[in-house]
């Protein structure tokens, strides 16, 4: 699982880690503690919409920003009893991340979408990256973001009762033509103990599910591809480990909201269904953890394929 920041970004969805703001170091500490009060902070409905508007100014600027020469300061919030909690934005490390992932992987990047001296800025910054890796503060990254579609591994930390969902005005109906109303949204949130018990769970299920029978003519074995699962969930597993243990976990739709009915945001059940399919694999009823999971793979691959016809 691989999934960093690009460009301008509408159908995305987002995966974020929320520290307590005593669990970052200083002077991030006080930094964040002041930026939590400040009446001029985006607030977080409106957060990102103004991600997206900062992403659509370097991308039309007469010359492209590709990679900012600042990190940004602007960060997610939420109050949870009384403690504040803190996502930065980290606009600059994500652009950086993502790109290098364009430089270093085949065919990803045509000739000319990244110019020579982007490409130059972009190979330094890394190489200084590198000889500043964990545990340096500032080079994590809080946010994994996932165009077109939701990695289903993503589901696994969360369960069904911790989703959210708001379809915003009356009548409303998601529509790819207009920009989704900042009060629709279908969020997941839970703590980060919760989330690292659920994927161990699920690692220990895969690891220990025997091998597939045989299936029925309308099951495909080709979306079952265990080691795939396994290897996601273990990256994912590492990278929420990596935070402060009492940090909060956030499963956010984010644009691909615009892609959903109202109906279907009502009837999504892709965690539940994640879930089932765990809980199958743990109790070794190979059949129905293949059914459960690929009902969840077969929707969601295509909202995926969108990307092709666009």
């Amino acid at each position: 699982m691989v999934c960093h920041y690009t460009k301008v970004i509408t159908y995305a969805a987002y995966l974020r880690v929320y520290q307590p703001v005593a669990g970052f170091h200083e002077p991030d500490r006080s930094r964040w503690a002041e930026y939590a009060v400040s009446p001029v902070r985006p607030r977080r409905r409106d957060s990102l919409s103004v991600e997206h508007a900062e992403a659509l100014h370097r991308a039309i600027a007469a010359q492209q920003i590709l990679l900012p020469d600042q990190e940004s300061e602007h960060a997610y919030i939420r109050y949870v009893d009384g403690v504040v909690y803190v996502c930065p934005w980290q606009t600059r490390l994500r652009c950086l991340l993502s790109y290098g992932l364009m430089l270093s992987t085949a065919d990803a990047a045509p000739p000319g979408v990244i110019p020579a001296q982007a490409e130059q800025e972009t190979i330094t910054a890394l190489a200084r990256l590198d000889d500043e890796r964990q545990p340096i503060p500032g080079t994590k990254l809080h946010i994994l973001a996932s165009i077109w579609t939701v990695p289903l591994a993503w589901f696994v930390p969360f369960a069904a009762a911790e989703r959210w969902l708001a379809l915003g005005p009356a009548g409303s109906r998601a529509s790819a033509a207009r920009t989704a109303p900042v009060t629709r949204a279908l969020i997941y949130t839970t703590s980060m103990s919760l989330a690292c018990r659920r994927v161990a769970r699920g690692l220990a299920a895969l690891r220990g599910l025997g091998p597939l029978g045989p299936l029925r003519p309308d099951q495909d074995r080709g979306t079952w591809d265990r080691s795939h699962a396994e290897s996601e969930l273990a990256e994912l597993g590492r990278w929420l480990e990596s935070f402060d243990p009492y940090s909060l976990v956030e499963l956010d739709y984010g644009g691909l909201v615009q892609l959903l009915s109202d109906d279907a945001m009502r009837g999504d059940q892709s965690a539940a269904e994640i879930a089932a399919a765990i809980d199958g694999a743990a109790r070794g009823e190979c059949e129905l953890a293949v059914a459960t999971y690929q009902r969840a793979h077969n929707r969601w691959r295509a909202f995926a394929e969108l990307e092709m016809a666009n």
